[in-house]
């Protein structure tokens, strides 16, 4: 395992967690279009969680959405894959720590750290797959949405909360490549070396112990023996 591509493979996937928390209750979502509006007195923006309104006069006021059987259903889901990004990018964090190279929490069985690196490695593609999924998923609904003719409602634009999820998406994903297949989990040396020195190891004390013993014997005088020794 390399010590430093899981450091830098760490650090990005702490970055992408930390987006996932700034991008989930962030606003700024969507954004309500001035595109063919002449005067424009309100801008109207959302989130997974709430719409707010601001005026010309730069007063903002924001209601929560009052039920959740009433809202669209890409909404709810992209609520549970943004809070699973959240869940899985946790335990994505605790496996990587146990698992580096770098790291004394795991002991110093690097077969067994590399696995759990690589289980790290495995959550945070998780992490990052759902995160893609529910921002581009919120992404297509507005833009089918913008251009369709015949839609009567409000139209929206993207705003700066799914480029939050798109790059810890992308940080993510890259992140958990890195650390996957650089944990060595199907390295045939590593293995080898590992099953020797522990083969060694359970020898050595046995071998010592029966040399140590042949040579107090070889070492003990003839004469220290009785002639009812050999009856």
């Amino acid at each position: 395992m390399d010590a430093v591509v899981e450091a830098l493979a760490f650090f990005f996937d702490f970055l992408a967690w930390v987006m996932v928390w700034v991008a989930l209750p962030y606003r700024y979502w969507r954004v309500s279009t001035v595109d063919g509006n002449v005067i424009t007195t309100s801008t109207i923006y959302e989130n997974l969680w709430m719409s707010c309104a601001t005026d010309s006069t730069g007063v903002h006021k924001c209601r929560e959405f009052p039920s959740l059987l009433a809202l669209s259903g890409y909404i709810q889901a992209c609520r549970a894959l943004m809070i699973t990004s959240i869940v899985l990018g946790t335990f994505g964090l605790m496996a990587t720590l146990v698992g580096m190279q770098c790291s004394k929490i795991g002991g110093e069985n690097y077969i067994m750290k590399g696995r759990i690196a690589g289980a790290g490695g495995v959550f945070f593609i998780l992490q990052g797959l759902c995160t893609m999924i529910a921002v581009s998923w919120y992404a297509f609904n507005i833009t089918q949405e913008f251009f369709d003719p015949l839609y009567p409602g409000i139209k929206y634009e993207i705003g700066e909360g799914l480029y939050i999820g798109w790059s810890s998406a992308t940080m993510a994903l890259c992140g958990g490549s890195c650390l996957l297949f650089s944990c060595g989990l199907c390295n045939p040396k590593e293995k080898k070396s590992h099953l020797q020195n522990v083969r060694s190891y359970s020898n050595q004390p046995q071998s010592s112990h029966m040399v140590q013993t042949a040579s107090t014997t070889s070492n003990v005088p003839f004469s220290q023996y009785g002639l009812n020794a050999y009856v």
